[in-house]
């Protein structure tokens, strides 16, 4: 994770999609003073962080969740769906553990992997377009 987040010195935001909430805790030491945002994961226990939030980067909406409420293994359907009602065209998720990138009716969905397998993911926003890149730490 720390590396994740060195690889990335420009970054403006951090987010953290779940499981490993004691890992991120540690590396918030790392991030400076850029934007940070997590939610839970599946795997970790007594923890504070919400469900599901919507933030809001460069006037897009983004739905972020770890996904395992909206059974993204089974479907992103629900997620979508979610995405759609608080008017995101961005949902991210991690339950999977996969980097993934779809587009579907206007809404990007990205899993940016696992940092156990050195994956992560970049989103970039600017008012040409949308991009989400799965990365690995190198």
């Amino acid at each position: 994770m720390k590396k994740a987040i060195e690889a990335q010195p420009d970054a403006e935001t951090i987010i953290f999609l779940g499981d490993g909430h004691r890992d991120f805790e540690y590396c918030k030491q790392f991030i400076g003073d850029k934007r940070i945002y997590s939610v839970k994961g599946n795997n970790d226990f007594h923890c504070e962080y919400p469900l599901r939030q919507i933030i809001t980067e460069n006037n897009e909406n983004i739905y972020i969740t770890h996904g395992h409420y909206e059974y993204v293994k089974s479907s992103l359907a629900g997620l979508l769906i979610k995405a759609r009602e608080n008017n995101c065209k961005i949902a991210l998720y991690g339950h999977t553990h996969r980097q993934q990138t779809d587009y579907s009716d206007g809404i990007y969905t990205f899993c940016p992997g696992a940092l156990y397998d050195d994956e992560y993911g970049v989103i970039d926003i600017t008012d040409k377009g949308i991009i989400c890149i799965g990365m690995k730490v190198k």
